[in-house]
């Protein structure tokens, strides 16, 4: 166990394949086994655009009691595999990866908690025809992201920082992502052991490829993303976080997202912005209990 692991448990790493137009490549899993008897279905936890599966430790150790929880790392973050060329990077290459660990789970039926980027890809795929998705939590994310909030996301997301120590990689974690809510430092250095990689010549940078910024590059292509279409397909039941100062997931969208469509139960969590952290017990009790009822 390392100093800054939040939790006396930890997950059993496996890897996944995953196909792009360039060939194959791996995908990096976190699974919590159930420590009990499995009551409830498998979950599986997708992180935000820049972030990787090790977020959800805290809540993946709370639902693990009785269920396995599957957390990975999206292609090009974390220990997963990058992929060849900067156009691989899209949400329909995400998705066909997740399918395969949908796959690799051998469950019929999965609930999904999605951050950010990982709770669009489960708004698209909770909306398709026999899908296994049964309940699905979004953390701080819907149907509608205005054009305003992605260009914050832009402002640092392909960044290649170098951080001559540990320290400085928990420093500009805790600015960037502010929004995560008001953490303490073991918090943060939690973040920061999943998040940095060694660099060649000592020192550290983040543990991402900075190609997944691509999509980013051009500021004026940037547009509002627009998934209303996919949530009226929606069938499950679904309980979205939103955090009390985001400006990536408004009150206006929440809202309206319990008047049409699946509905859904709303929680808005204090002290937060963009995303909730979801690294304390007032956030992962709800989601917990939500998932479990």
């Amino acid at each position: 166990m390392n100093a800054d692991d939040l939790t006396a448990n930890a997950p059993v790493r496996t890897n996944v394949l995953g196909l792009s137009g360039y060939g194959f490549h791996r995908l990096a899993v976190h699974i919590w086994p159930a420590r009990g008897q499995a009551r409830h279905p498998d979950a599986i936890c997708v992180h935000g655009l820049t972030r990787t599966g090790r977020d959800f430790d805290v809540l993946a150790d709370a639902l693990s009691a009785q269920r396995n929880v599957i957390c990975p790392d999206v292609a090009g973050r974390g220990a997963s595999d990058w992929l060849a060329a900067p156009d691989a990077y899209t949400n329909a290459q995400y998705m066909a990866d997740l399918t395969a660990v949908i796959a690799h789970t051998g469950a019929a039926t999965i609930d999904w908690v999605g951050t950010s980027m990982g709770g669009l890809l489960g708004i698209m795929l909770a909306a398709q025809p026999n899908t296994p998705i049964r309940r699905l939590v979004l953390n701080d994310v819907g149907p509608f992201v205005p054009r305003r909030a992605l260009l914050a996301l832009a402002d640092y997301v392909g960044a290649d920082p170098y951080f001559p120590d540990f320290d400085s990689a928990v420093a500009y974690l805790a600015g960037i992502h502010a929004g995560f809510g008001h953490l303490d430092r073991q918090h943060w250095r939690h973040l920061a052991r999943h998040t940095v990689r060694p660099a060649e010549s000592g020192g550290y940078r983040l543990a991402y490829d900075p190609a997944i910024g691509a999509p980013f590059a051009d500021r004026a292509a940037i547009a509002d993303i627009d998934l209303w279409h996919f949530w009226d397909a929606l069938a499950c039941p679904v309980l979205v976080l939103r955090g009390a100062e985001s400006e990536l997931l408004t009150a206006e969208t929440v809202a309206e997202m319990q008047r049409h469509g699946p509905g859904a139960d709303a929680i808005t969590m204090p002290g937060a912005g963009h995303a909730p952290a979801l690294l304390t017990p007032d956030q992962v009790e709800p989601v917990r209990a939500w998932l479990d009822a």
